[in-house]
């Protein structure tokens, strides 16, 4: 896949965001840690906090990181910008608004492996990336898009009744778009963005399907 910018100005874009906005990173990390805190203590305040939480990563990626900072090498950044703000819109129109987005960890499959994913976002990204030689501040931190999608999959897969299709659709056509890039960059570690999108699709359709079959039999 062809860029049209280098490896070494995309990594100066990390390098321009991270300093400017110091010490946001350190309140995304805490914002995630309160997000894997609310997953096990269900409740409606929990579940708007969580979707806020979500919805505010996705608006900022869209208005801070790509447009205030990645549209300085890429104008297709608009473009990624109006749909990560799309996707946090809807975040909070079926999270927040609707009522039909809440997530609740269940020890099985699909716990384990959402829990497995915000954890790979929240640490072994940002660790595999030092080992690969990607060092702060010319990485992706948490709060950017890689990471960040990794942790929305993860998150969606603790979802407890049917995923709201359209939350799906952004963050999977992401892991495609910005595994390509990266990974034509070196950037080894963003593997894990299209591994879980392969991944978690399939598994939330699976489930919407047999939620649906449940609730049909379900009606009289």
């Amino acid at each position: 896949m062809k860029t049209p910018f280098t490896v070494d100005q995309f990594l100066d874009v990390f390098k321009n965001y991270n300093e400017a906005i110091w010490p946001m990173q350190v309140i995304f990390y805490l914002m995630g840690l309160v997000v894997i805190y609310l997953v096990f203590k269900p409740g409606s305040k929990a579940q708007k906090i969580i979707n806020i939480v979500l919805a505010f990563l996705w608006l900022w990626m869209g208005i801070v990181y790509h447009l205030m900072f990645f549209t300085a090498i890429n104008k297709a950044a608009y473009l990624f910008g109006g749909i990560f703000i799309l996707q946090g819109v809807l975040i909070l129109f079926y999270g927040v608004f609707q009522n039909k987005l809440s997530f609740k960890f269940r020890s099985g499959l699909y716990g384990v492996t959402g829990i497995v994913l915000i954890l790979f976002a929240l640490i072994f990204y940002p660790v595999l990336g030092y080992f690969l030689g990607h060092l702060y501040p010319s990485s992706p931190t948490f709060g950017l898009p890689c990471p960040t999608t990794i942790f929305t999959f993860g998150l969606l897969l603790l979802t407890d009744k049917k995923c709201p299709v359209a939350i799906m659709i952004i963050p999977f056509i992401w892991s495609v778009i910005g595994f390509m890039a990266a990974f034509n960059f070196g950037i080894v570690e963003d593997t894990g963005l299209l591994v879980s999108g392969l991944l978690t699709l399939p598994m939330l359709i699976i489930r919407n399907k047999k939620y649906i079959r449940e609730v049909n039999k379900a009606q009289p």
